[in-house]
């Protein structure tokens, strides 16, 4: 009884957690032609510090997709659902069971802003809207110092004054 109640809990976060990714990537960012400026990836990092790299990425998959469905901003392309899986893989990877400090927030930060978001995303964008590559992402590399700076401040603070919090009530609540 006690395994199906983790169980419930765990996928009730989970879809609290998906909706709170879709609203604040959806309505609450701001959207330029070919970047986009918000804070989603909170809901994704505490996904992966919870519970792990696969849900993580499933979360922010089935989010993407379901964003996209319901709040479409422009033409499905598969390639960002695959920056959305490989986001949450790598936010599960660094920062499940590990004490969340900012050396471990910009270890994750950097590879998803550099390898994911700046390589891939440009990627996808070049190939779905016919745009160079090198102007596209040159075009982007604007917001990346900003980013990486608000994501590895947030993303500990997040941790401890959230996750944490979220983990001694869920552990209390077994008792």
């Amino acid at each position: 009884m006690e395994k199906r109640r983790k169980y419930t809990t765990k996928m009730v976060t989970m879809a609290c957690l998906i909706a709170l990714e879709i609203i604040l990537t959806r309505f609450l960012s701001i959207n330029l032609p070919f970047l986009r400026l918000g804070f989603g990836f909170l809901p994704v990092a505490v996904m992966g510090m919870m519970y792990g790299p696969l849900w993580a990425a499933c979360g922010y998959t089935i989010g993407d997709v379901l964003g996209m469905l319901i709040f479409p901003t422009g033409p499905y392309f598969p390639g960002f659902t695959l920056t959305a899986f490989l986001t949450g893989l790598i936010y599960g990877l660094v920062l499940y069971r590990k004490e969340v400090t900012w050396k471990r927030a910009l270890a994750a930060v950097l590879v998803i802003s550099i390898g994911i978001n700046l390589c891939l995303d440009t990627l996808w964008l070049s190939m779905l809207y016919g745009e160079a590559f090198w102007g596209l992402l040159v075009s982007r590399l604007i917001k990346f110092p900003f980013a990486i700076v608000i994501q590895t401040i947030l993303i500990p603070l997040v941790w401890k004054q959230v996750v944490l919090r979220i983990d001694k009530d869920m552990a209390g609540d077994a008792v």
